[in-house]
């Protein structure tokens, strides 16, 4: 009786905490999620297509990843940045609506749809355990929407200069800048060719100040489609300065990596680190935890942390479809006489080394 009363009472209580979850969502996080979710539909087909468009680019120019802009002419590529400007205009307008918390990491299903259309259009092997990494990227995303905090209040684009003015926000910007002009003028022309970390690096750091100016901007347009006018303000006109340049940014070095490398590592590589940073931004800038918790932000870094073990075993899984391959018969090596290096077998007089034997005089009798 005791233990039944116990179950009964636990499934009480895990029923009220999801119920307190789903109702604690305010109509602007919904509307938020449901973009998001959009968004990751539209990106992640969106990488399939470009990288489509840069293969036949490179077949008839020079290649995007040695600085080739030949990919401009191509009309795959062309569908593609389309797809994915679509994608982008959802994800900005989930910005206006909610917390880049609860945005940022939904793109996780992007890393699953391009994963899955690259196994399938570009025959980059998916294994069992990449599927496995697709499910943690879902639950992952799950518990974070779940447990995200409420939207900030803002009245006006002047509020979130302010935000972005702050000492905190500023030596984090300054940070980010600083480490992505060394990135581009001191290690990719040295090792851009053979480190993913470092297109992807630049892409991130400079996606990450892109997103909060985004959000900065979103929330000015909703504001002024609801009667407060916020394009006569200056800082909505900065803000759209820097998303300008830093979408261009993004722009170029995300085509060079995905020429340069497979799909299935470039995209799983960009999440976890374009989602670490505009988090860390978000925080600092937007100051999201000030609003929750300890036990709603340990809950949401647990979510997090499942999403970057699902896009590991996402990595990993390319590294495995690459080492494992297949195994000749050992009598088809026999009958070649050669080994699985390519190393002459023992026979026919010959040893290991292809070293001749000294054959045995059977010409003679004993």
């Amino acid at each position: 009786m005791a233990s039944g009363a116990a179950s009964a009472s636990a499934s009480a209580s895990i029923s009220q905490s999801l119920r307190d979850a789903y109702n604690g969502m305010s109509s602007d996080n919904i509307k938020g999620l449901v973009l998001a979710l959009s968004s990751s539909l539209f990106i992640g087909a969106s990488f399939i297509i470009k990288k489509k468009g840069l293969k036949r680019a490179a077949a008839s120019g020079t290649r995007a990843g040695v600085g080739g802009y030949s990919y401009l002419y191509e009309p795959l590529w062309w569908a593609g940045m389309i797809t994915m400007i679509v994608g982008e205009i959802a994800n900005f307008a989930a910005y206006a609506f909610a917390p880049a918390i609860l945005v940022t990491p939904l793109g996780a299903l992007s890393i699953i749809i391009s994963a899955v259309l690259a196994h399938i259009i570009l025959r980059e092997k998916l294994h069992i355990f990449g599927i496995l990494g697709c499910a943690l990227c879902v639950v992952g995303s799950i518990t974070i929407v779940l447990h995200a905090p409420q939207e900030r209040q803002i009245e006006s684009v002047k509020e979130v200069w302010d935000l972005a003015t702050e000492p905190g926000f500023l030596c984090y910007a300054s940070v980010v800048v600083i480490a992505a002009l060394t990135i581009v003028f001191c290690y990719i022309p040295k090792y851009g060719q053979t480190h993913v970390m470092c297109y992807i690096g630049v892409c991130s750091l400079v996606g990450s100040l892109s997103v909060m100016s985004v959000k900065a901007i979103g929330i000015a347009l909703k504001l002024t489609l609801s009667g407060m006018n916020q394009l006569i303000y200056p800082q909505t006109w900065a803000f759209t300065l820097v998303v300008v340049v830093c979408v261009l940014t993004q722009m170029n070095y995300l085509n060079m990596a995905l020429d340069t490398f497979n799909t299935a590592v470039v995209s799983p590589i960009y999440y976890v680190m374009f989602t670490s940073l505009t988090i860390l931004a978000s925080v600092i800038m937007f100051k999201d935890w000030d609003r929750q918790n300890p036990t709603q932000i340990v809950t949401e870094m647990c979510g997090f942390v499942t999403i970057l073990s699902g896009t590991f075993l996402l990595h990993k899984t390319k590294d495995m479809a690459e080492c494992n391959t297949p195994r000749l018969p050992k009598h088809g090596d026999e009958e070649d006489g050669f080994g699985q290096e390519g190393i002459p077998l023992k026979q026919d007089g010959f040893g290991q080394e292809g070293i001749p034997l000294k054959r045995q005089d059977t010409s003679r009798s004993p």
